[in-house]
């Protein structure tokens, strides 16, 4: 191997390992325990006032543990892996919001345009 190489192979080993210290995972584990700690805290009070509202805060808190996982545990950043990592998750999240989307839209479409006897056999009581 050339010296080339060899330096590219060792900045490439301390750029990853510099993000994996026990003080990292160590950060990442207490920022776990609180973004769960918190919410499952918030519904067992009861909640907010309004139960929609309880619900976007603790998606919101779902979405902040994602990204502490992904950075403190997964080193996913625009750095690591050349910024493929990144891409992949990027492409992951446009073909699930295409998805859910597209999911979302069928099932309304089948709800607007059901037969309009099959409402009443639905909410009979």
């Amino acid at each position: 191997m050339t010296d080339a190489h060899l330096d590219h192979e060792a900045s490439h080993a301390t750029e990853t390992s510099i993000h994996a210290t026990l003080s990292g995972y160590l950060t990442g584990f207490a920022l776990s325990i609180a973004l769960t700690a918190i919410p499952f805290w918030l519904v067992m009070r009861g909640g907010l006032d309004n139960k929609q509202a309880t619900a976007l805060v603790v998606v919101g808190f779902a979405f902040v543990q994602i990204v502490v996982h992904m950075l403190y545990f997964l080193h996913m950043d625009a750095k690591s892996e050349g910024g493929w990592t990144l891409m992949a998750l990027i492409f992951t999240l446009v073909l699930l919001a295409i998805a859910l989307s597209g999911t979302l839209w069928v099932m309304y479409h089948l709800d607007v345009n059901m037969m309009p006897g099959m409402q009443n056999m639905i909410h009979k009581p």
